[in-house]
């Protein structure tokens, strides 16, 4: 059984989604005929990486919304996500574009890390508040997960290295009609959006199983 899962590593309900399905494949009895799959998705293509933007002065400026509105909105946000045992921590996490990021997790798919890669850069970006949108950042994280760092530094100065992986990624998502993220796509029949929760999850995979 394949899970797609179209995210953003700057999307909280993406890092608590993810964690909600590990939940749930957890306690699946199949487990190990499940295959679990991160596609690109970028909520702000066009967002800077320089100068850093602090993420709630950037939903201020979006939503417009003072200062005072974003963060209660994000505090709701990390008590969704401390009761998944995820540390969100938005008063200090910044703004980042994304791009090279979902390069190296396509590169990391190819050496077996993805699932590893993924990870790291939701933790990076939601809890240890680090820019992951600067090269030297993703360098040093891609060396933590295992990955080669001469390969790494030549994925991230070839800027169309797996580009097209990522914009392939994305131009299916516009033909699914997929908006936000996280999408859920489970053997291309079944599909669930948004951080459902647990036992959701749960009750798709025996349901598609079923169905096998």
């Amino acid at each position: 059984m394949k899970i797609e899962v179209w995210s953003d590593f700057v999307c909280p309900f993406c890092y608590i989604g993810k964690r909600r399905l590990e939940k749930a494949l957890a306690q699946f009895p199949h487990r190990e005929h499940v295959e679990v799959v991160f596609r690109s998705f970028e909520l702000d293509p066009a967002a800077p990486n320089d100068p850093a933007e602090p993420v709630v002065t950037m939903l201020a400026r979006k939503y417009r919304v003072s200062l005072d509105e974003a963060k209660r909105m994000t505090d709701s946000v990390a008590q969704q996500g401390a009761a998944e045992g995820l540390l969100l921590r938005f008063d200090t996490a910044v703004n980042a574009n994304t791009f090279d990021a979902h390069r190296l997790l396509k590169f990391a798919a190819t050496q077996g890390l993805e699932q590893a890669m993924a990870e790291k850069l939701f933790f990076a970006h939601f809890t240890a508040s680090e820019h992951i949108g600067r090269r030297e950042t993703l360098l040093r994280l891609a060396v933590e997960v295992g990955l080669k760092r001469s390969e790494v530094e030549q994925l991230l100065q070839d800027g169309d290295a797996f580009a097209e992986a990522v914009r392939s990624d994305e131009r299916r998502a516009r033909q699914l009609g997929i908006r936000g993220v996280p999408f859920f796509l489970i053997n291309e029949t079944y599909s669930l959006s948004g951080a459902q929760p647990t036992a959701v999850f749960a009750a798709a995979l025996e349901q598609v199983w079923g169905r096998r």
